[in-house]
């Protein structure tokens, strides 16, 4: 998804701000593992990345707040394995330092888990202005996770099969609740056999799968001409459109690109 993004804002001259979600986690990758056996110990088996405890949800408000006001904020780099240690200079599961982002920039874009959370504490959903839901449907999400997992961090199915269910609570009261608050959804949904996610040997395939695009509000989007550039489109219901997998891409840019182009455009306005 964020390659689509980079793409629109290179093809129309966009100066992007990107922050990469978990760059907003409280806890290192040691500290994460600390936490997690101390809530289990005190009886809470569902401490996971999706909780609030776990992010700086506060700061990511505060962030939000701040760059619609006076185009500022910080972020920082979550460095996942040796790869991305060697780019940044620092060991996989630490954080680089807060850095200021660049002086100059259009528009912010955050991809992460909480971009439109509210909970009793915080409110983030009311900041941004383009809010994008990307989610697979519950079996495709799992399968998905369960091949990441074992085969780039060496887990075995058991081990994610533990971690989904420590999960499922703040999944259920903290992350689904975003896509009511959003913008536009895109959720694929596979078209072949996922009853068992445990069992599947492969992650379905972009032709194996389909995409709902929900719209919060369909008024000015032109559905006739999204069905006539994007083959094999239909209208499932009045705020839904739904397109082959493998058309995914040329969906988000004829869809995103006009509303980015909007934002730009009051943006400078406004300037």
């Amino acid at each position: 998804m964020r390659r689509t993004f980079e793409q629109i804002f290179r093809r129309e001259g966009v100066n992007a701000v990107f922050i990469e979600g978990d760059a907003y986690h409280r806890y290192n990758r040691v500290e994460m593992r600390e936490e997690t056996e101390r809530h289990k110990a005190d009886g809470d088996h569902s401490f996971s990345h999706f909780s609030p405890e776990a992010n700086l949800l506060s700061e990511l408000e505060e962030m939000f707040e701040e760059y619609g006001r006076k185009g500022t904020g910080k972020t920082r780099h979550y460095v996942h394995d040796d790869d991305e240690a060697k780019c940044y200079g620092c060991p996989p599961g630490e954080f680089t330092d807060w850095e200021p982002f660049p002086a100059e920039s259009d528009l912010l874009f955050y991809e992460g888990l909480h971009g439109a959370v509210v909970t009793e504490d915080c409110n983030i959903a009311q900041y941004p202005d383009l809010k994008i839901g990307v989610v697979p449907v519950i079996n495709l999400e799992w399968i998905q996770k369960i091949h990441r997992d074992r085969s780039t961090r060496g887990y075995t199915t058991e081990a994610v099969t533990d971690t989904i269910l420590r999960r499922m609570p703040d999944y259920v009261h903290y992350i689904c609740p975003q896509f009511t608050e959003t913008t536009i959804n895109f959720q694929r949904v596979p078209i072949v056999d996922t009853s068992n996610p445990f069992v599947a040997r492969w992650i379905p395939t972009a032709d194996e799968s389909m995409v709902v695009i929900r719209f919060a509000d369909p008024r000015g989007i032109d559905f006739s001409y999204l069905l006539s550039m994007i083959h094999d489109s239909f209208m499932s219901r009045a705020n839904s459109i739904v397109v082959p997998g493998g058309k995914l891409d040329i969906a988000m840019q004829l869809i995103l690109t006009p509303l980015i182009l909007q934002l730009i455009e009051r943006k400078r306005r406004v300037s």
